[in-house]
This record gives C-alpha cells, sequence and structure tokens, in this order.
C-alpha cells in the first residue's frame, strides 16, 4: 500500500543565549490528541507551501514571532501516529534567530521558555525523548528516522545520518 503521510514541520526555538526553547504546552483544547503535552512548535503543511515557508507560517500563527535564521535538523516518519493511526512525516527545524516577542498562548495552550536541561522532565510524548537529543546536538549531518506507533504508543525508533 502507498506511504501517503500527513506532511507536517516541527520547530524548535531557541532563546538569544541558547539556554532556553519555546516549547507549547498543549492544555487548551480537551479534544487535543497531545493534551498535556510539551510540544516543539509547528502544524501541518500546506498544498502550496515548501517546508520553510510552512515551518515559519506555522511558528508565525502559533507564537506571533518570525523565524529569521533556521536549519533543518532531520526528518521522522511516524507510521501510525494520528489520533486515528494516521501516518505523520516531519521536517524537523532548530530557529536560532527571530524577530518579535513571543506571545504568551494560543488556542493550542501556553508558550514556555523553557531551560533545555529541563526538556527531559516535561510531559512529552516518549519518541520526543529519543529524537530531541539529536535535535540539540553538535552534529551538523540531519538525521533522518522512522518511528511507528500503535494505539498511541511508539513500537521503535531508528535513524540514519548522511
Amino acid at each position: 500500500m502507498p506511504y501517503r503521510p500527513i506532511v507536517a514541520t516541527l520547530g524548535y526555538v531557541l532563546s538569544p543565549d541558547r539556554k532556553q526553547v519555546l516549547m507549547i504546552h498543549r492544555n487548551a483544547r480537551p479534544d487535543d490528541h497531545h493534551l498535556g503535552k510539551y510540544n516543539g512548535l509547528g502544524g501541518k503543511l500546506e498544498a502550496d507551501e515548501d517546508v520553510v515557508a510552512g515551518l515559519r507560517r506555522e511558528i508565525r500563527e502559533e507564537a506571533g514571532i518570525e523565524c529569521e535564521a533556521l536549519s533543518l535538523r532531520g526528518t521522522i516518519s511516524w507510521p501510525g501516529f494520528g489520533k486515528n493511526g494516521e501516518d505523520w512525516f516531519g521536517f524537523i527545524f532548530i530557529v536560532t534567530a527571530f524577530s518579535g516577542t513571543p506571545l504568551e498562548r494560543n488556542p493550542e495552550g501556553t508558550l514556555e521558555w523553557v531551560e533545555m536541561e529541563r526538556l527531559g522532565t516535561l510531559p512529552m510524548w516518549d519518541s520526543d525523548r529519543e529524537f530531541l537529543p539529536l535535535v540539540f546536538d553538535a552534529n551538523p549531518r540531519p538525521f533522518h528516522g522512522v518511528m511507528p506507533y500503535q494505539n498511541g504508543r511508539m513500537l521503535s525508533w531508528s535513524y540514519s545520518r548522511v
């Protein structure tokens, strides 16, 4: 069967001193698949946008800031991740410079600057704990992973770097 995932972006905005990352605490909508979890910013790609334009739009909508400098850190295929078992494919970015002042909240939840050392202590998808070290490491090569899900749980994780 052909693989036809929902294509999305996920961005991690660093503070100017690079000691904090802007996260969203998904605590606003009771029907949210991510309810209670912390996540980076991003969302579904629109048909007329490239992945960079999509990330910039999502961060503008979710945080009220403009991305000035960003880089692709990797890609992840999430078969079965969606609320109803949909497949997702994400382009993962790090944003190292932005303009504007981030919003305090949006319709999905509260935006919070989180110390990098605290990331692992936050409620988040178990899978995020697997790939986040690759997002923030010093290796300049992007990673490309696959992380199958079933019934809301990660089954495995593997990745390559080129």
